[in-house]
């Protein structure tokens, strides 16, 4: 039986610590389907549609890997895709805190799907989406 696991994120943008963490994973999972949040309630800079390309094109040379977008509850996303893993990173104890509680969550939902939280690699501590718009932002001035 394959092993799929789902990268969920809102991925505004997709970085070089989020591509990091995937590329980590890869070898632990026969497919990983990296799902691209949609929230209404949330202004981004990229459409999804632009996120699911950006990060396709980023992951071009990953077979394993499919990119979609979606919008309501992940454990629900996991169901409709027979996931049985979600793969999250944390960067520091607040992010560890924050995806602790989700996990506890996702679980009372359905024990059976397990959440990996993931360390980011020493050199991308520092990388978030929030500082990426930034620059990009200051470089379109």
């Amino acid at each position: 039986m394959a092993v799929l696991a789902l990268f969920p994120g809102s991925f505004d943008p997709f970085t070089s610590g989020h591509e990091a963490i995937l590329r980590r994973m890869l070898p632990l999972f026969d497919r990983i389907v990296v799902a691209v949040g949609v929230n209404s309630d949330k202004h981004c800079m990229f459409s999804p549609e632009e996120r699911v390309q950006r990060i396709r094109e980023a992951l071009k040379d990953c077979p394993t890997v499919e990119v979609t977008s979606y919008s309501g509850m992940t454990i629900d996303l996991c169901h409709q895709l027979g996931a049985k893993c979600i793969i999250r990173g944390i960067r520091t104890a607040q992010d560890f805190e924050y995806e602790q509680l989700v996990a506890s969550v996702n679980r009372q939902q359905d024990p059976t799907i397990e959440t990996l939280l993931v360390m980011a690699d020493a050199d991308h501590i520092k990388i978030s989406s929030t500082l990426e718009r930034e620059k990009l932002t200051h470089a379109a001035e």
